[in-house]
Formats: structure tokens, C-alpha cells, sequence
């Protein structure tokens, strides 16, 4: 243990030195740095092994029993399954193997590295791990499909790896072309359900659909988390109060930034005090009130947060 800890320490000590004399401080600093990497680890291990769980029972339950498919490489592999009946695990592999050295070129090793495990577990679960049809109710089917698929991706990427490389390709592409990851996203997704349409029938591709919404929503709630936050700005004349406000009566954190306030024909500029908050959706409006009565013409401006670390916005707020 003695030796691995000297290693660690050896790469985050910033003068490299080769001495083999350390001191407390810089054990104590390599041990803590090598405690976070371990559990960091096994944290993004565990979300990627649930996640490869929730997708294959998906596909399993529900999906591959009534020949439904899904956006995405994911849907890529369904289909070509459905039609050239090659089974399911070796298309995850061979479709998806493109997207992990493009990942490894534009992201990282650790990513492709990650990503490559989370696809190859996914293909063994759908090749080994048999789960039970839950199910033949189509609209069940396409709904319950998707938000189990969609939980096992979003599940892998809160593990820092993903399990349908589409996101990777859109990534490529969006820099390619210079469009937006979004618009290549919906194109490939278009192209994969018109080809269903044509290919199976435009029942299945239209409940094909329902399960790509379902998987997508599911998703943007796995990795968002259950509550959504809320960035606001604040530009008042009454800033210190407002200051107080949020720190005293809804016990949440600040930032105060220093800056100009421009106005009139000429751009007469006046310092101001800039206040910066997050809250959560179901503070927004208390928010709101509270800063009406102090200022009902200050300028606010708020804007979307996918998460939060640290700070006071996922503690209990102060009792005062």
C-alpha cells in the first residue's frame, strides 16, 4: 500500500521530485487523491453495470419479443436484426465498435475505455441473461421499453461511459458540418424510422417512436436528476437586500459580482452590485415574490442548470 501511495503521490506532486523521503502533508494529500480515484471507480462501475441491467431488460422484456426498435445505434441494431435475423448481441457490437475509437479520438482513453465495457457487458446480458416477456400490450410495450432503455443509457452516462454511440457520432458530425448535436441526432433518428416504416411496417415504426420519446425523456431525467435548477441574475439598486433575502430568509448561498449598469441615449453606466442565486423550480417562485417586494423593477434574468455540485443548493436550506 505503502508503494501505490508513493506512486500517486509521485504524479501529483507538482516539482516531480524522485526523492524517497515524503512528507506528512504530501502522504496524507496522495492518500486522499487515491481514496477519491477508488471510489470514484467503483461508483462509475456500479451506474454502468445498473445501467447495462435496465437496457438488456428492456430489450429483452420487451422490445425483441414484438419486433419493436428504438433511435440510436441501439434501433440501427433492432432493425438490421428484424431483417437479416443476425442476433442482436453481435450487431450491438459490431455497430457500436466505430463510435468507441471515435470517442477515443475526441473524448478520451478513459471514455472509450469505459464505453467498450458498457457495450460489450450489454451484448453479453442480451446473449446469456434471459429475461421474462412482460408483456404484449403495444402501447405497454413501446412506453415501459423505452423508459427501461432509457434508464440503462442515462444510467451509463452518469458512469461517464455510454451503451448507443449515437451521441458520439453527433458529436463528429456536428463539427464536421458545423451543425448542432441536436439537429444530427433528429436526422439520424428520421432516417432510422423511415427506413422501419418501409422496411417492417408504419404501425411498428409509429410504436417505435412512442419508445424512442419514452427512452428520451427517461433519459434527460436520469441525468438531470428529479429536480431541475434554476440559474438566476439579479441587477437591483436594492441588491443588498436582496442579498440578505436569499441568505437569511430562504437560507440558500450567493455570489455578488461587481459590474456596470448601462442605460439612457448617451450609455451612461452606474457600478452595480450583481447578484447571482440558484434555486430549485419549486423555490422560483417564493424567489420571485420575495424580490418583487424589495424591487418590483429590478432586471432578472434566469436561465437553466442541468446540476449543481457543492455549495448550499442540494443541502437544507438555513433555519434562521
Amino acid at each position: 500500500m505503502q508503494q501505490l501511495l508513493k506512486k500517486v503521490i509521485l504524479n501529483t506532486v507538482m516539482d516531480k521530485r524522485k526523492e524517497k523521503a515524503y512528507t506528512a502533508f504530501e502522504m496524507a494529500k496522495g492518500f486522499r487523491e487515491f481514496k477519491i480515484v477508488i471510489v470514484r471507480w467503483a461508483r462509475d462501475i456500479f451506474l454502468i453495470a445498473l445501467g447495462i441491467g435496465c437496457a438488456a431488460f428492456g430489450l429483452e422484456s420487451f422490445l425483441l419479443p414484438n419486433n419493436f426498435i428504438d433511435g440510436g445505434a441501439t434501433g440501427i441494431s433492432l432493425l438490421l436484426s428484424e431483417i437479416m435475423k443476425v442476433p442482436l448481441y453481435v450487431l450491438l457490437l459490431l455497430i457500436n465498435l466505430p463510435f468507441v475509437f471515435m470517442g477515443f479520438k475526441m473524448i478520451g482513453r478513459q471514455f472509450a475505455v469505459k464505453t467498450a465495457i458498457a457495450i460489450t457487458g450489454l451484448a453479453l446480458s442480451v446473449a446469456f441473461i434471459h429475461f421474462p416477456e412482460v408483456t404484449h400490450d403495444k402501447l405497454l410495450v413501446a412506453v415501459f421499453g423505452g423508459f427501461f432503455l432509457g434508464a440503462g443509457i442515462g444510467l451509463s452516462i452518469r458512469g461517464g461511459a455510454v451503451i448507443d454511440g449515437t451521441e458520439v457520432l453527433a458529436i463528429f458530425l456536428s463539427r464536421k458540418f458545423g451543425t448542432t448535436i441536436g439537429d444530427i441526432i433528429i436526422i439520424i433518428n428520421f432516417i432510422i424510422f423511415s427506413v422501419a416504416a418501409y422496411l417492417l411496417s408504419v404501425e411498428t415504426a409509429l410504436y417505435s417512436l412512442i419508445t424512442y420519446l419514452a427512452a428520451s425523456k427517461t433519459l434527460d431525467f436520469v441525468i438531470e436528476g428529479i429536480e431541475e435548477y434554476t440559474g438566476v441574475t439579479i441587477i437591483s439598486s436594492h441588491n443588498n437586500q436582496i442579498r440578505e433575502m436569499i441568505i437569511n430568509q430562504m437560507g440558500r448561498g450567493v455570489t455578488v459580482y461587481k459590474g456596470k449598469k448601462g442605460y439612457g441615449t448617451h450609455g451612461e453606466t452606474i457600478d452595480t452590485d450583481i447578484v447571482y442565486t440558484v434555486v430549485t423550480r419549486l423555490e422560483l417562485n417564493r424567489l420571485n415574490t420575495e424580490i418583487i417586494k424589495i424591487d418590483p423593477h429590478c432586471f432578472v434574468v434566469m436561465s437553466s442548470v442541468k446540476d449543481t455540485k457543492g455549495g448550499m443548493i442540494k443541502k437544507r436550506p438555513l433555519k434562521h
